[in-house]
């Protein structure tokens, strides 16, 4: 079945997904891209509809469509014009889906004896959400905990953002006081990444089940955090400005954390 009409309601559907509200009140997301949409097929999501785009279908793309007949996926043909509507890239490559909006609680995270697990509390900007998942998958994180979000982790823009790899990454979104909860009843070290840190991110000593904090990137961390963080951490500067943002900041820590694993 080939889609040209625009007012198409298949079309429409996935045009209202863009926004929040929709995602809400439906439960449905958006996953734009061959490499997200390959990605979240790994993680066993199973779209409820994919649509693609013949004349942007590159021959290194065919095992996926075959994926979606095989697996009797509905799979609906559209124009160019119709996918630049759907779209929420400037540049869409052929592939744009519509599947379930993942739910996860806390008490069905499975973690392992020395787990790495990153709280990011209310994240305000998609970008840095999503490259915040990067550097969690990246290394290897074991868990993302989204704490009293101040963006949807289902905005296009963080899928986009993360490369698909929302779909890799256990994420789950709690509250700040039921996640300290969680991890105090685990036992589970907490470092507070802040610029007001005391000890330096390299000095402290993140080897065994450990959560990494990170907070809004105006304010930093709640007090709730602060105070309830075993250590504060830093990323020594030594330019007049903090000049790194809450991912990249993050990025140095994981990674400190993956090497003392070695």
């Amino acid at each position: 079945m080939l889609i040209s009409s625009l007012q198409n309601p298949r079309v429409k559907e996935a045009v209202a997904l863009r926004e929040r509200r929709a995602r809400e009140k439906s439960g449905l997301m958006l996953v734009e891209g061959y490499h997200e949409l390959a990605l979240a097929v790994r993680a066993q999501m199973v779209p409820t509809t994919v649509f693609y785009c013949p004349e942007r279908l590159r021959s290194e793309e065919a095992e996926l469509l075959e994926h979606f007949r095989s697996t009797r996926t509905p799979l609906l043909e559209v124009t160019m014009a119709v996918l630049a509507k759907m779209a929420y890239r400037e540049h869409p490559d052929a592939w744009l889906a519509i599947a379930p909006i993942p739910k996860r609680h806390l008490s069905e995270l499975q973690l392992p004896e020395k787990a790495l697990i990153v709280v990011a509390e209310s994240i305000e900007k998609p970008g840095n959400l999503g490259a915040i998942l990067r550097s969690a998958d990246a290394a290897g994180a074991d868990a993302l905990i989204l704490c009293d979000r101040a963006t949807d982790l289902y905005n296009p823009n963080v899928v986009r953002a993360s490369k698909g790899t929302i779909f890799r990454v256990p994420v789950v979104e709690a509250t700040s006081a039921a996640t300290l909860d969680f991890l105090r009843q685990r036992g589970i070290f907490i470092a507070a990444a802040t610029p007001a840190g005391t000890i330096a991110y390299w000095d402290a000593d993140l080897q065994g089940s450990v959560a990494i904090a990170v907070g809004t990137e105006k304010e930093g961390l709640s007090p709730l955090w602060m105070e309830g963080a075993e250590a504060r951490v830093t990323v020594p500067m030594c330019g007049a400005v903090n000049s790194l943002n809450v991912a990249q900041a993050l990025t140095l820590i994981l990674f400190e954390a993956r090497r003392q694993r070695r």
